[in-house]
């Protein structure tokens, strides 16, 4: 077997075994002549021996590349022979259009928090109308419990869930189901404990500053193998795991001053690899910049990604349905209604527009007419906008099943891909917080005094109200065991009301979207929106559908829809049927003679002919 690993500054470097094989020689490595930096050598090795590489006289470290770490971030890596694992169910893969994600975290889905308690329930979201599993990142982190935003080997997998031999029965017990697997990469940074890399090379640079502390090395000395080093993870996890597509954490973190952009040079890769494996591929971006050039073709000057999330929608919906304005919220609380139209239509709210909370204008206009709508990805909820609340509450916590309804309609009837966070579809009213493992004292402490420090400068007030948030002494200890076991989803709660009226609501709603080619149509031309600020509803046209939302407390709302329309055949009294409520939230209701649909308090309904 061939052992490589890129050790440029290094001396010396020895194979060092481990494990069942400790007492085996140390074998001497040898300086690659054709790729600079690298060293070598083949030496007899079987699936599951343990190794780490040794450099000059220090102490044995971890592989970079090593694909299993059985005793967790810093331990010795474990031979993994992909070809040992047998795939039960053949996959031609299942692209971006069309789809409607699922956002998962493995530790959490379910009280065992393993790859298998997760694939169990695959059934039920196939049930559902998912079409995609989002996984939340998966590689080794410290400990057992974690979000995974802090793990430290990008080509392994976390040793708790399951490792490498878990994921690979979770995703085909997917594909099984019919579902498509997405998995969250993080690229812009590494755990700091057990992260050994920077004793190989120059994986990190201090030429650019991050919250994390070195940037991931893009673009300094070195960076040519850095960025191999990550392109070469991801491919992997698409090739080696059957993966569908990666999500990208946080892109614009990632610091690149080359004049090919990282995530073009990643872009082609992936591309390239669908292209070989005859099936669907795709990147997903987070990026909080609202650049056009995330998603534009590579030919086009941009980074050729395939979708971004749209967090712009995420935040005028939310504060449509709570009216909070604190922090980034400002900028959509004074009219969330015409800021959900601007969006819903237009992609991106800042569009160049002048952001209150940055205090600078923001974002460049998105073109739909080139770039289609199933591009940005459409959500009320995410690990992220519920987990950064100081008490991880979701929607459920605060809102009526009514404004629940009226927030899953306009997401999931929206002309972008849908994401669902898990337990949404029921309005589960488990908390999502920040929770960790820590095994170092020290790290342990400094995330929760950065966790205090954060909610403290954070700013409570509501609307000018007497609404405050919680005191410190309610904020959740990301370190205590209880704060994760609060997160994990009750499953029995879907089973009860509300919340199995929820369930069946969404479901309805994702067996339309199956079924009405409007709405999955990319196509903006035949989107429309309108609205009344004061009256608290809105009107989303989806070619021949209309979704109405009434987002009042005690207020019917007399929404004009239209009535019957001429067929449009000159001199005849021919006439398209009128609309009639193709779901309903609460009393089904559909337009009067004068195309005036009078639609309940905090309900919802969606309309066609």
């Amino acid at each position: 077997m061939l052992f490589e690993v890129w050790a440029p500054s290094a001396g010396r470097v020895a194979l060092q075994w481990a494990g069942d094989r400790a007492g085996d020689p140390a074998v001497s490595m040898e300086r690659a002549t054709t790729r600079e930096g690298w060293w070598h050598t083949e030496a007899p090795a079987r699936d599951g021996d343990r190794y780490s590489y040794r450099l000059d006289d220090g102490p044995p470290l971890p592989d970079p590349r090593a694909v299993r770490l059985p005793e967790g971030p810093g331990g010795p890596g474990a031979v993994v022979d992909h070809d040992r694992f047998t795939w039960r169910h053949p996959w031609p893969g299942r692209p971006l259009p069309g789809a409607v994600l699922y956002e998962l975290h493995i530790g959490t889905f379910t009280p065992e928090g393993t790859f298998d308690a997760a694939a169990a329930r695959l059934a039920h979201l196939a049930d559902l109308g998912i079409t995609h599993v989002s996984l939340m990142p998966v590689c080794p982190f410290p400990g057992a419990h974690g979000w995974g935003y802090d793990g430290i080997a990008p080509w392994a997998v976390h040793e708790p869930y399951g490792g490498p031999e878990g994921l690979k029965r979770f995703v085909d017990a997917a594909h099984a189901h019919g579902l498509g697997v997405v998995l969250d990469v993080v690229h812009n940074h590494l755990g700091p404990s057990g992260n050994h890399l920077p004793a190989f090379g120059p994986y990190f640079t201090d030429t650019h500053h991050t919250p994390w502390g070195a940037a991931v090395n893009l673009d300094a000395p070195g960076s040519d193998e850095v960025r191999r080093y990550l392109v070469g993870s991801a491919l992997s996890w698409l090739r080696d795991y059957r993966i569908d597509g990666l999500r990208l954490d946080a892109v614009h973190a990632l610091h690149d001053t080359r004049a090919h952009h990282f995530l073009a040079e990643l872009s082609a890769a992936v591309d390239a690899l669908a292209g070989h494996l005859r099936r669907p591929l795709f990147l997903i971006a987070e990026s909080d910049l609202n650049d056009p050039r995330t998603t534009a073709p590579r030919t086009a000057g941009g980074h050729g990604l395939h979708a971004q999330w749209n967090d712009d929608l995420h935040h005028c919906l939310h504060t449509a349905l709570t009216g909070e304005s604190q922090g980034y919220y400002g900028d959509f609380a004074r009219a969330p209604l015409a800021a959900l139209a601007k969006t819903l239509t237009g992609g991106f709210f800042h569009d160049g527009s002048y952001s209150t909370f940055r205090g600078r204008a923001h974002g460049a206009p998105l073109d739909l007419r080139g770039t289609p709508a199933y591009r940005l990805l459409a959500y009320a909820q995410t690990h992220d906008q519920i987990g950064n609340r100081a008490l991880g509450d979701r929607l459920a916590a605060a809102l009526s099943p009514g404004l629940l309804a009226c927030a899953a309609a306009l997401v999931l009837c929206s002309p972008f891909t849908p994401m669902l966070f898990m337990g949404e579809e029921w309005g589960a009213r488990t908390p999502w917080q920040y929770f960790t493992d820590h095994t170092d004292p020290e790290l342990a402490e400094a995330v929760r005094a950065g966790r205090r420090r954060e909610f403290a400068a954070h700013d409570w007030d509501t609307q000018g109200s007497a609404a405050t948030g919680p005191s410190e002494a309610d904020w959740p200890d990301p370190q205590d065991p209880a704060t994760r076991d609060r997160c994990v989803l009750d499953w029995a709660e879907s089973e009860r009301a509300p919340h199995a009226a929820l369930l069946a609501w969404h479901r309805a709603l994702l067996a339309l979207r199956r079924e009405q080619p409007a709405l999955t149509d990319p196509d903006p031309a035949r989107t429309g929106v309108t609205h009344d600020e004061r009256g608290r509803w809105l009107l989303l046209r989806r070619g021949p559908l209309r979704v109405a939302v009434n987002f009042s407390p005690d207020t019917t709302a007399a929404i004009p829809v239209g009535g019957p329309e001429a067929a449009g055949n000159v001199g005849t009294t021919a006439r398209k049927p009128r609309l009639r409520a193709l779901a309903a939230w609460s009393d089904p209701a559909v337009p009067d003679s004068d195309g005036l649909l009078w639609l309940p308090p905090e309900s919802a309904v969606v309309l066609g002919p």
